[in-house]
């Protein structure tokens, strides 16, 4: 039955995409009343579905705490992962527990036949659990939905509809974006545990963290002999990234300003630049610079860094998940949601704050 505008609403805002997904759940498994009053069973779940059809490298990060989840619920099953992210099979090739990197195509109305294809492949996989980590997406209700899964899970609200075996309503005082996936898979589970919560984490190896240490010791000291050990960093680094996205990109001034309070107040830190992707320095090539296209051979040398400084970017993501520190810079964004976590990981509203105020609390947290 189709609910009427009501006169003086506005147009709807949503993109032709959105408008044909939300209608294609709802028409196509809205009838479905096979909607279990039992928790999930912790038993009997071999063949799992993740489905995040994020492309970003942040969102496809925030992963990592519910694949731990899973690893830890049902330790012998085995997880593919729906995603647009180029980068996803980087990103989770240190969890054995994941199988399948199924990829959704970036632009799917252009991409009829292979969409059709991998639907038919999930299909065809006959999972026991299939899991909607994403609140607010269709698109992923929709491959949920065709999944056939024998459970299927995903949040029910205002903003996402859909059938699902086991809908949860998004809780109003709801966790961080990366600990959402957890909560979802703990409610379905009947279990209410919102205290104890894995952070991101790219689990690198012994190898990469070596690598990583070794090349951070040669960008500091270029006449440094590399060895099958890395000798110890004559002083902990700070390492920069410069760049963000739209309204959080910060500008070449304001990191100017507060790299001159910051350097002379962690004199006995060096202070390296991460290269953006462009392959262009942010801060002029005043600091030794790194840059990477490999994901985790740039995370091996952030794990090599005392503490990592960015605004809230996917590599600051990055940094949660293998820096030992992290701080995120904020403004617009509400780092409740997307801010790092975990111990020894911070975040800093500089909103309307002199870049000296905030590079004076960055200061302190450094030394502290």
């Amino acid at each position: 039955m189709t609910t009427a505008r009501p006169v003086g609403s506005t147009r709807d805002s949503r993109s032709p995409r959105h408008r044909l997904a939300h209608w294609a759940v709802a028409r196509a498994y809205g009838h479905r009343d096979d909607v279990s009053d039992q928790p999930l069973p912790a038993h009997s779940i071999h063949r799992i579905l993740v489905v995040k059809v994020s492309h970003t490298l942040g969102n496809t990060l925030l992963l990592t705490p519910l694949l731990q989840e899973l690893e830890a619920r049902f330790p012998g099953a085995e997880v593919d992962i729906l995603t647009r992210s180029p980068v996803a099979d980087a990103l989770f090739a240190g969890y054995p527990n994941v199988g399948r990197i199924l990829r959704f195509p970036r632009h799917a109305l252009g991409h009829p036949l292979a969409v059709q294809d991998l639907l038919q492949a999930i299909r065809n996989a006959r999972y026991d659990l299939a899991l909607d980590a994403d609140k607010r997406s269709h698109t992923g209700r929709l491959v949920t939905n065709h999944s056939r899964a024998r459970h299927t899970v995903g949040f029910i609200s205002s903003k996402q509809r859909g059938h699902v075996t086991h809908p949860v309503p998004l809780p109003d005082n709801r966790p961080r974006e990366s600990l959402l996936p957890v909560y979802l898979l703990r409610q379905a589970l009947g279990e209410g545990n919102t205290v104890q919560w894995p952070a991101p984490d790219l689990r690198l190896d012994r190898l990469e963290r070596q690598a990583g240490h070794l090349q951070l010791e040669r960008l500091l000291d270029p006449a440094a002999t590399p060895g099958s050990e890395p000798p110890p960093l004559r002083r902990p680094v700070i390492g920069v990234f410069a760049n963000a996205t739209g309204h959080k990109l910060i500008g070449g001034d304001w990191w100017a300003r507060f790299l001159a309070v910051l350097v002379p107040a962690c004199r006995k830190h060096d202070i390296i630049e991460i290269i953006p992707a462009f392959g262009r320095s942010m801060l002029g090539d005043r600091y030794p610079g790194y840059f990477s296209t490999d994901i985790r051979r740039l995370a091996g040398v952030l794990s090599a860094l005392s503490v990592y400084v960015s605004a809230d970017c996917g590599i600051m993501h990055l940094a949660n998940a293998s820096a030992p520190r992290s701080i995120g810079l904020f403004d617009g964004t509400d780092p409740a949601d997307w801010g790092v976590f975990g111990p020894g990981h911070h975040n800093i509203r500089h909103s309307d704050r002199d870049p000296e105020d905030v590079a004076r609390e960055v200061a302190a947290l450094i030394n502290g």
